[in-house]
């Protein structure tokens, strides 16, 4: 449904008919950590994140899982080879 409180013309999950129905009855603005993702957009009213309405639990943790400024390390980077092994196969 779209939103008609804070992401105004955004599709929102939380948006029912008598209203939002997340916890507040609003999405909360983005954090420091969020600055420099692709999912961020300014509205009117502020930063807001367009997938998670309260970005600051994303951060709580650690990394926000769907952060597209972050980049981690592959495990084929940091995966040991066996010497013995890698000798053989040349």
């Amino acid at each position: 449904m779209i939103c008609t409180t804070t992401r105004k013309g955004h599709d929102c999950v939380f948006m029912k008919s008598n209203g939002c129905s997340y916890n507040g009855g609003t999405c909360l603005a983005a954090v420091e950590p969020c600055m420099g993702c692709a999912r961020i957009t300014e509205q009117e009213s502020g930063i807001y994140c367009t997938i998670f309405p309260e970005p600051a639990n994303k951060w709580k943790l650690g990394n926000c899982n769907m952060a597209t400024h972050i980049k981690t390390e592959s495990a084929d980077a940091k995966k040991k080879v066996n010497p013995l092994k890698a000798s053989k196969r040349k």
